[in-house]
């Protein structure tokens, strides 16, 4: 019982933190470079798969329910609706897939960064498809504008990520 209601305190502050970063934004076109990704990779390296992506379920819950959480303080269902909405879903598979990686392969740097590229491919596999589906634009446009400028940032977060993770490895003996 104890376990469960520290995971759920946690879990509860991986969802804040998920507001703050997302909050720290460089708007360059349809889709924003935020840093919401370091709390995603957080919550799944000391939560686990499942509180981790409850946690970022929580978030996405709260934007859709109005909250000014999304990037730039936005909320509410038009943001999941919109172009970007497929990535801010993908932040839970993110979580989970990250998450699912790290309980199966332990928190070495290499089994860190396997967990959280594959955590990338399922945020942009969401975001891609739902971008396309909703702007009606092509793979290679999409990749464009949705992709391509977001790798060196990624890169950076995931290092980031990774840092925080093995520093604060201890938490998950909680």
């Amino acid at each position: 019982m104890k376990k469960q209601l520290s995971k759920t305190v946690l879990g509860a502050l991986f969802t804040a933190l998920s507001v703050i970063l997302s909050q720290i934004s460089v708007p360059i076109g349809a889709v924003p470079i935020n840093f919401t990704h370091v709390s995603v990779f957080m919550s799944a390296g000391i939560l686990g798969p499942v509180y981790g992506a409850l946690s970022q379920l929580v978030f996405v819950l709260l934007g859709i329910a109005g909250l000014p959480v999304f990037s730039g303080g936005n909320g509410g269902t038009g943001w999941i609706l919109g172009p970007t909405g497929g990535f801010i879903i993908g932040y839970i598979f993110c979580a989970l897939f990250a998450g699912l990686l790290i309980k199966r392969f332990g928190k070495s740097y290499k089994a860190l960064f396997l967990a959280f590229y594959s955590g990338w491919a399922a945020t942009y596999l969401c975001g891609i498809l739902w971008f396309m589906y909703v702007t009606k634009s092509g793979l290679t446009a999409s990749l464009t504008v949705c992709f391509l400028p977001f790798i060196p940032g990624d890169l950076l977060k995931t290092v980031i990520s990774v840092f925080l993770i093995k520093r604060l490895d201890h938490i998950r003996h909680i």
